[in-house]
């Protein structure tokens, strides 16, 4: 069964959905992107919101860092390869949309990544606000650049950004100032 709930948050009320076995949907209010719940229940208890609801009150208390959630992403092959990238990208780090399509294997679809970047379903949790510029500025963001940038400065990431070439012997990336 389809549910959804609403919590509040410092960047404003989010309408989180679910299939009730996975977090469908997290929206940033008001939404053009967000569903329809024409139909659906509002039950914030069911586990997959009431989990979404606490992760995200302990990332906006500082107190977590990553999310351990069961996702449901509903998009074409290459809106899911992306928005798989796009939970690789650690806190606190950005990366371009040209380094994103690097990692995806194809250096010349920046463009195409911005798109499916802005039709990810499932904000915050699956971090597109940590995709950038190529120059470092803060381009484009469903719930608008003001909630992006609170949420670059919330993770101490507006200075910082992933060299995707610059890997360490050890396999992790550096961060580099833009």
């Amino acid at each position: 069964m389809n549910t959804f709930c609403y919590v509040d948050s410092p960047i404003g009320r989010l309408m989180l959905t679910s299939d009730g076995m996975a977090l469908t949907g997290l929206y940033t209010e008001p939404s053009r992107k967000a569903q329809s719940t024409d139909g659906w229940a509002e039950d914030a208890g069911i586990k997959p919101l009431a989990a979404t609801a606490r992760q995200l009150s302990e990332y906006f208390a500082g107190i977590r860092r990553e999310f351990d959630l069961p996702l449901r992403l509903q998009g074409t092959e290459f809106q899911t390869r992306v928005w798989h990238e796009l939970l690789e990208i650690p806190y606190g780090v950005t990366f371009s949309y040209g380094q994103l399509a690097k990692r995806l294997g194809n250096p010349n679809a920046a463009r195409a990544v911005g798109l499916a970047n802005g039709r990810n379903p499932i904000s915050i949790v699956v971090p597109c606000h940590r995709v950038i510029g190529a120059d470092g500025s803060l381009t484009g963001y469903g719930g608008g650049l003001e909630r992006k940038c609170w949420l670059l400065e919330h993770e101490g990431a507006l200075s910082r950004s992933f060299d995707l070439d610059q890997r360490h012997s050890d396999g992790e990336y550096g961060a580099v100032a833009l």
